[in-house]
């Protein structure tokens, strides 16, 4: 027989998740209409994640460490939240994430007394700084990524008014749809606020809040008993980001111990002066994805789960760096780097084999208008690529991996809402790693520019492809390439650059790692040529 607090802990969970569908169907932005890059969660009134959706895993392990920064950061303000008064923050330090996240929370009061939280993220597609999309391949500090909006307190039905909105508003290349998206989370906390009310109309506050600790508490147990079966030892896992010529090196030391995992990335690289910096929200949120992935599927993600871990970033780190500091590719692609370092070193002390790595990168596109002519425009997508093999079978083609979990695009929703005309979007065959189980292949996306305009990449795994796993081939890396007229080049993986009515680019991502070495019995699959991008018949460079 299910017991009480199943029942309100589930409830919680379709609460959450019903947040989720309001925000996505009310948005204006393809980006989060279509591709679905929110997040939503429900809070204890001490701020410790009672349930949240399964949305952006970089958005929802942000929220167990800024939540706690805003509301740590409203104490010290002095005057407590009140009634119908909503907080909006893009900040990262505080946050957790990076600009482009603007997170917004609600207080649930009920007969007078702070009772819970709802909150949401949702990934605006412009906060202004020099490049459309706000991601700049070439900051060096957070002032060259866009507009920082610290802790704005409002009256929810008087948003427009608020000078610091106002502000922000005319800094970014299309207020309207940043106008739409945000009245969008607005509402989805406003249906959040009234289903918590509910859960407390129909159980009483004093029932629910007890279901949500014992739901905590039970998760917490869950995953003591699961870890202490596991050996009680130390290992290290190391990986490394592309950055012009260099390597970044990220470096976890990672302990079970106690019923807990404890990860220090100590030997990480120092802070850098471009946007490759994750803020400590990050680096958490990347740790606690991949301990989350090597437990059981049924598990539910509350603050039981994010307790069991302990997270030491060195401060002034890539992984924790000291502001003001860049930080835009952190949220996206240093975060997949965490990923895939904790993974490795999970790999050494879980009994059953991990997948090989998949594309290890968001691959971020960003393009808007360049000039004065015609409206201000921006778009932003990530674009998926192959997860790796696993264990007992081949990787996935074509889809978003770890710390991404969007959606596409629709090349027919692109060319309506903006100057692009596609000319292929399939799956790059054959990029995959060869193995007993071959690794996902990643996706070739190219389009022509039906209008001068600001095109900005990053990328990763170009030129360190994802791993394979016991003796599988890695994957194919990814690549960009530009053609103006007749003449074909490659512009690496990290660039901004002003291309004009006509030029195209295409997009190969990166095929995930093989598993186990190709049997000897068979001849491996010979790999589909890859696209090729030539001129005259020479190979582009």
């Amino acid at each position: 027989m299910t017991a009480r607090w199943e029942l309100v802990a589930k409830s919680t969970e379709f609460l959450a998740e019903e947040m989720g569908v309001a925000l996505k169907r009310s948005a204006l932005s393809p980006n989060i209409r279509e591709r679905m890059d929110h997040s939503t969660a429900v809070l204890s009134a001490r701020g410790a994640i009672v349930a949240q959706a399964e949305h952006i895993p970089v958005h929802l392990g942000s929220f167990a460490v800024g939540v706690r920064a805003l509301l740590a950061e409203i104490d010290r303000q002095g005057t407590p939240l009140r009634p119908h008064e909503m907080v909006l923050v893009n900040d990262p330090y505080v946050s957790g994430t990076h600009l482009n996240d603007l997170m917004l929370l609600a207080p649930v009061f009920y007969r007078n007394r702070l009772s819970a939280y709802v909150v949401n993220k949702a990934h605006h597609v412009d906060v202004g700084g020099p490049v459309p999309g706000s991601l700049n391949p070439e900051a060096q500090d957070l002032y060259g990524e866009g507009a920082v909006l610290p802790p704005a307190r409002f009256a929810a039905g008087d948003l427009s008014q608020l000078p610091v909105w106002r502000t922000f508003a005319a800094n970014v290349r299309d207020p309207a749809s940043s106008w739409g998206d945000l009245q969008a989370q607005i509402a989805a906390n406003r249906l959040g606020l009234d289903r918590v009310r509910r859960l407390f109309d129909r159980y009483g506050r004093a029932s629910v809040e007890a279901a949500w600790s014992e739901a905590q508490r039970t998760t917490r147990r869950r995953v003591e008993r699961i870890l202490r079966r596991l050996p009680q030892i130390r290992v290290t896992s190391e990986d490394f980001l592309e950055l012009g010529d260099r390597r970044l090196r990220v470096r976890a030391s990672l302990r079970v111990a106690g019923g807990s995992v404890e990860v220090d990335f100590d030997g990480t690289d120092r802070q850098v002066p471009a946007p490759l910096n994750a803020v400590f929200g990050v680096t958490f949120s990347a740790s606690s994805y991949a301990t989350r992935a090597v437990l059981p599927s049924d598990l539910p993600t509350n603050q039981g789960l994010y307790d069991s871990l302990r997270v030491r970033a060195p401060e002034g780190s890539l992984v924790h760096p000291r502001r003001p500091a860049a930080v835009s590719g952190g949220n996206v692609e240093t975060s997949q780097r965490i990923a895939d370092v904790v993974l490795g070193a999970l790999g050494k002390v879980v009994p059953e084999p991990l997948p090989a790595n998949s594309s290890g990168t968001m691959f971020n596109l960003m393009m808007g208008s360049r000039g004065p002519a015609g409206p201000a425009w921006a778009y932003y997508e990530t674009i998926g690529g192959g997860s790796g093999a696993r264990p007992n079978g081949p990787g996935v083609s074509g889809v978003h991996t770890h710390m991404t979990n969007t959606l596409n695009t629709p090349v027919e929703v692109v060319e309506k809402e903006y100057p692009v005309r596609f000319h292929r979007y399939s799956i790059r065959t054959g990029s995959g790693g060869d193995g007993r189980y071959r690794g996902g292949d990643g996706i070739v996306r190219s389009f022509e520019l039906l209008e001068a305009t600001r095109l900005s990449l990053i990328a990763d795994r170009f030129l360190l492809p994802p791993a394979g796993r016991e003796g599988g081939r890695p994957g194919s890396g990814g690549r960009a390439s530009v053609r103006r007229g007749h003449r074909w080049f490659r512009p690496g993986s990290k660039f901004t650059l002003d291309l004009e009515r006509g030029d195209e680019v295409v997009l190969e991502t990166p095929g995930g790692g093989g598993f186990g070495p190709a049997s000897r019995s068979r001849k491996s699959r010979r790999a589909a040529p890859e696209l090729r991008v030539r001129r005259r018949g020479r190979k582009a460079r």
